[in-house]
């Protein structure tokens, strides 16, 4: 198709490299063992627990009020002004980590949960705007395009906190991803389809956003195929949310890998990630988003089983470097179909309902994870865990009536 890649597009895609930023840095490389050995370290496993419990808070809050501010976007047309809110408390919140030092663990928990809600709720607006910048026959590219770059930023923001922590101190790097964060979410800011002028006033378009999510529920759990989609995701999406969360933290604790070790393996997974985004990009409106999704929940699985029994940093690095092909994908391939059952109009709506799901699963999982972690005084037995969420998933989503190609056609177009 002509001009797919125009500067909505791009934009937009330019807004996924620029929260992952956020994603690398703060959520799964740095920060995390940053707050465990440092900010937290008399606490021990029970590290483990504040981390995974500011971060369970942080997605249940925003699970709660996905659905009710994606039918306020939808009914107020606030969606770029609402994207454009969250993300700025998710930036500052990362800059004010330069304040942290030594044993606030209560003030760090606090400005972890602000980022992250900063972060996670603005994907709900994000990721209602693709229905609007790409044709049906090209969502399932444009989903996997985003991610792939998204790949390409986790990338950059690790070399740019590598260098900095080799130079100067790692302090320095919290500022310096919210700078890059905000940069590069400047052309969505600009370049997204603007919102709509609609007379309603907010504190209507607020009760109307209620009234719209409880509607929209109520669909999703009357469409069997919806309701089994969203069961499945629910479970995997669990699984995948707490890898990204605690892999640098069990490389860390239970395998001993250091700061730049820790960035290396991180580098080479976003290198195998983005790889597989784009190799799997047209294979997704090809094949359709279910059967890559299958595959990519057998290859999870395998992965978390093999972890369980790494014993040196060498496998550890070749088994990460195998379940980053899977990581784009599963995404890419999960918001390609739920796209498929969303009404024109209903986006954000939809995408509320999805994000309720969605952060639902991340308040069980580290959950999860850091009580069988503190229980079992082993990161092995929690990472097994994680295995049932991904079979689970997968047993479900086989029978979804759902996710077959976009793209008939016998070309690229």
């Amino acid at each position: 198709m002509k001009n797919i890649l125009d500067k909505k597009v791009v934009s937009w895609c330019l807004f996924d490299l620029a929260n992952s930023s956020y994603s690398a840095v703060i959520a799964a490389v740095i920060f995390p063992v940053y707050f465990t050995t440092v900010i937290a370290s008399d606490s021990g496993y029970n590290a483990d627990l504040w981390w995974g419990s500011a971060i369970s808070l942080s997605m249940a809050f925003v699970a709660l009020t996905s659905p009710v501010m994606g039918g306020l976007a939808d009914s107020s047309g606030f969606r770029k002004r609402l994207l454009i809110f969250y993300t700025l408390l998710s930036v500052f919140a990362v800059a004010s980590f330069w304040f942290l030092q030594k044993g606030m663990a209560l003030e760090s928990f606090i400005l972890v949960v602000a980022a992250n809600i900063g972060m996670e709720g603005g994907l709900v607006f994000y990721n209602a705007f693709l229905p609007d910048i790409a044709p049906s026959s090209h969502q399932g590219r444009v989903s996997a395009w985003g991610y792939g770059t998204g790949y390409a930023g986790s990338v950059i923001s690790l070399l740019i906190a590598f260098l900095i922590i080799s130079r100067l101190s790692i302090e320095f790097v919290w500022p310096a991803t919210a700078f890059f964060f905000l940069i590069f979410a400047l052309p969505a800011f600009i370049n997204l389809p603007a919102d709509a002028r609609r007379p309603m006033p907010f504190k209507n378009a607020a009760a109307s956003g209620m009234r719209m999510s409880i509607s929209t529920l109520r669909h999703i759990w009357k469409t069997p195929k919806m309701r089994r989609f969203m069961a499945a995701y629910l479970l995997y999406e669990d699984g995948v949310s707490t890898v990204i969360v605690f892999s640098s933290i069990f490389a860390a604790v239970t395998l001993g890998f250091r700061s730049d070790e820790l960035i290396l393996v991180y580098l080479t997974v976003q290198g195998t990630a983005l790889t597989g985004s784009f190799a799997m990009a047209s294979r997704i409106d090809k094949k359709g988003p279910k059967s890559v999704l299958i595959n990519s929940l057998v290859l999870w699985t395998a992965v978390c089983g093999a972890v369980f029994f790494a014993q040196s940093k060498l496998s550890f690095f070749l088994i990460a470097s195998m379940a980053g092909f899977g990581l784009g994908t599963v995404q890419a391939a999960s918001r390609a179909l739920f796209t498929q059952f969303v009404p024109e109009g209903k986006e954000a709506e939809y995408f509320g309902a999805y994000a309720l799901v969605g952060k639902s699963s991340a308040v069980i999982g580290p959950l999860v994870f850091g009580i069988v972690s503190s229980t079992m005084q082993s990161q092995r037995w929690a990472v097994l865990a994680l295995a049932l969420f991904f079979i689970s998933g997968l047993l479900i989503v086989r029978g979804v009536d759902a996710g077959f190609p976009n793209d008939t056609s016998t070309s690229e177009s």
